[in-house]
């Protein structure tokens, strides 16, 4: 055989050209054998390109456009089974799954949460941001994570208001009044900023009064690339990062000093200090550099960015609806007046004010889209096969993408339309009053041992921030294109444009 080979070369081309499609060939077949022993297969989303690249192309344009909705919405429109919220790609010989099915969130969350973590492939990409924080890590690694900021979010230490009340106050006093146009949503993200390093650092920034623009600059533009290797999977490569590592460079030169500082304190300093900072009892815990850098980036990103979307969301659907700025106005006279400051169990015993921050927080969920990867072979519960009711197989690092803002807008989910119970997409927050999700439907903080370590903390900043407004505040003027309207999603959703909106400010605080 070898002979007949070298004799005639043409048959040696041959053979060295079909030898990598034999390999491929083989590799698929087991890899789709070893995936039916464990169960069956999602619907395909087919790519009509090599390597799926028109898929991959797709989803960047999306991101980029802030339309990242109909990215999610086109993969489950376009498999076999369009009533599918599970579906599979390929890219570059990679499975994906993407769900919007709340069974198999909830496995990949809760019920199967051994199967499912980061996982290394993960943790490789987030590596230079987030580090080995709690947002990164698995296993041990996470558990000490854990461990090390669960005390920081106890009731005792987000209960404490008053390390808002200042940056409100600045903030309101760059509201205009009278109408003036501001982009509130700017604000809020210089104020959340402000709150968020006043409580990690135990120094504010001072955006609000002195814009760091630099800083602000670098941290969207780090999310932004952040957001695209995450995407990309095996095309991550092909991306440009030189801003990436720039704009790291910027926030780590802006931590650091903090770090150093309270490292220089010696451990018993520490532990007697009152009112610590969230970096100060981080060091009287660890004095791992590394792991406190992390640490505070990660919650950083959590704190900074979750509210301030969500603040700019409520705010932006209050504009549009004066009667539930006057009901909620109401509600917020009549338990603490128009100048007292509301106490933790005054922002808990607003049953409406609890309302709008749960009809936003469902409209928009913080982190709209997430990822897990299967930690071992593994299932998921549900989606596979010709009727999309058998489990799927998945197999050992297998990235799946699942996505809290299509499932929390999915009309099946909901009650049906009616007079007591208005359509899924409308802003409505007395739907709450009688009506409570299924489980598993409603997850803007996650779920299962991974859910938020600091929603509480998050809930607090958000309605104690729209009692101070609308105790000051009693008319909002909306000055935005709903036509401009996008998501933008760099890890945490906002308002692609903005939110731009005129206040007036209450003559006086009597009810209206």
């Amino acid at each position: 055989m070898l002979d007949l080979l070298l004799s005639h070369p043409y048959l040696t081309l041959t053979a060295l050209l079909l030898l990598p499609l034999l390999y491929l060939y083989l590799a698929i077949h087991l890899r789709n054998t070893a995936i039916a022993r464990l169960g069956a297969r999602a619907p395909p989303v087919r790519a009509y390109l090599p390597l799926g690249i028109d898929v991959f192309i797709r989803s960047l344009r999306n991101s980029r456009a802030d339309t990242d909705y109909d990215f999610w919405d086109w993969l489950f429109s376009h498999a076999p089974n369009p009533h599918s919220k599970t579906v599979e790609t390929t890219l570059a010989s990679q499975r994906f799954l993407f769900t919007a099915d709340p069974e198999n969130i909830k496995a990949i969350l809760a019920t199967q949460f051994a199967d499912y973590g980061k996982g290394e492939p993960f943790h490789e990409d987030w590596k230079y941001f987030l580090g080995d924080s709690i947002f990164t890590t698995d296993g041990e690694m996470w558990h000490r994570s854990r461990h090390l900021l669960r005390p920081q979010f106890v009731k005792t230490r987000v209960s404490d208001l008053e390390i808002f009340e200042c940056h409100v106050q600045q903030l309101m006093a760059l509201i205009p009044g009278q109408g003036g146009e501001v982009d509130i949503s700017k604000l809020f993200y210089r104020f959340t900023l402000d709150s968020a390093t006043d409580y990690l650092l135990g120094k504010s920034v001072d955006s609000l009064g002195n814009p760091n623009a630099e800083f602000a600059k670098a941290f969207e533009k780090v999310q932004r690339v952040q957001n695209e290797i995450a995407r990309s999977g095996p095309f991550q490569k092909l991306l440009p990062k030189g801003g990436f590592f720039a704009g790291l460079k910027v926030i780590n030169s802006f931590v650091e000093p903090f770090i150093d500082q309270a490292l220089r304190l010696n451990l018993a300093d520490l532990k007697e200090k009152t009112n610590q900072s969230f970096l100060h009892a981080l060091a009287a815990t660890t004095r791992d550099r590394k792991m406190i850098r992390d640490q505070v980036v990660a919650v950083l990103l959590a704190g900074r960015d979750t509210t301030a979307g969500a603040l700019s969301f409520t705010f932006l659907e209050l504009s549009r609806n004066p009667a539930i700025v006057r009901k909620l106005r109401r509600e917020i006279l009549e338990r603490v007046g128009p100048i007292e400051r509301p106490t933790y169990d005054d922002l808990k015993n607003m049953p409406y004010l609890q309302h709008v921050m749960n009809e936003t927080l469902r409209l928009y969920p913080s982190v709209p889209f997430n990822v897990r990867m299967s930690l071992h072979d593994t299932t998921l519960p549900t989606g596979g096969g010709p009727d999309g009711t058998q489990p799927i197989g998945v197999l050992k690092d297998t990235p799946i993408g699942y996505t809290p803002l299509y499932m929390q807008r999915r009309e099946d989910l909901f009650p049906p339309t009616s007079d007591d119970f208005p359509h899924v997409l409308s802003y409505c927050p007395e739907r709450w009053d009688k009506w409570t999700p299924k489980a598993w439907t409603y997850i803007p903080f996650n779920g299962g041992p991974r859910i938020c370590i600091g929603q509480q903390f998050a809930l607090t900043e958000m309605s104690y921030t729209i009692v101070r407004i609308l105790q000051r505040f009693d008319r909002i003027d909306k000055y935005w294109d709903e036509k401009m309207l996008r998501l933008k999603a760099e890890i945490v959703i906002s308002p692609a444009p903005g939110v731009r909106v005129g206040f007036y400010e209450a003559q006086s605080g009597f009810l209206l």
